[in-house]
């Protein structure tokens, strides 16, 4: 995995310098309690609070991965869970005694079919305080091939790959976020 420039934007500042002008602060009260729209269902409250109930259980910190993973022409691969509204990058969490690197290569089989085609780019790391106080996601860049295509599980309801474009309707403001900065439309975020 190539990190050796995780810690630098394209300009050559770190990621963690002060940024110019106003600082994050307080999400805004939207009335979903800072909740992205695809947490705000009951149904996805209650699995991600289940979910991580049982990590605080089984670890003092929660800790997963995702990737945006382009293939040859150049689309992103997206899947929408059964568990979630939405569409998002693949991606999940690493297991005890399981490596970043080793966690997305089996997310990116499991989600999509996809295997590696050249090194995965650590892009960045990201707090998830939308989810748990406790959350952070390893974002990576990489090229990927399908080995076949991903058919419908009882976790991922589609998949399939997307013109930057033409993104299919629902996909998650994370998604849209990750791929402003990727393409340096934004800056980059310490927040998922």
């Amino acid at each position: 995995m190539n990190i050796g420039n995780m810690g630098q934007s394209k300009h050559g500042s770190s990621n963690s310098d002060p940024q110019s002008g106003p600082q994050p602060g307080a999400l805004p009260d939207d009335g979903f309690g800072g909740r992205p729209p695809e947490l705000r269902s009951l149904r996805a409250r209650l699995v991600t609070r289940v979910i991580h109930v049982w990590f605080v259980l089984t670890r003092s910190m929660t800790l997963g991965v995702r990737a945006a993973c382009y293939d040859a022409e150049g689309r992103v691969f997206l899947v929408r869970h059964s568990y979630v509204p939405g569409w998002h990058m693949p991606g999940g969490g690493v297991e005890r005694g399981e490596t970043m690197g080793q966690a997305l290569i089996k997310e990116l089989r499991e989600e999509g079919n996809l295997v590696l085609a050249g090194e995965a780019e650590l892009f960045a790391v990201y707090f998830n305080r939308r989810t748990s106080r406790r959350d952070h996601v390893a974002f990576y860049r990489c090229t990927v091939e399908q080995t076949a295509p991903k058919r419908a599980d009882r976790e991922i309801l589609e998949a399939g790959f997307f013109a930057l474009d033409a993104l299919p309707e629902g996909v998650t403001g994370a998604t849209r976020r990750r791929l402003a900065e990727l393409s340096g439309e934004a800056q980059i975020s310490e927040e998922w």
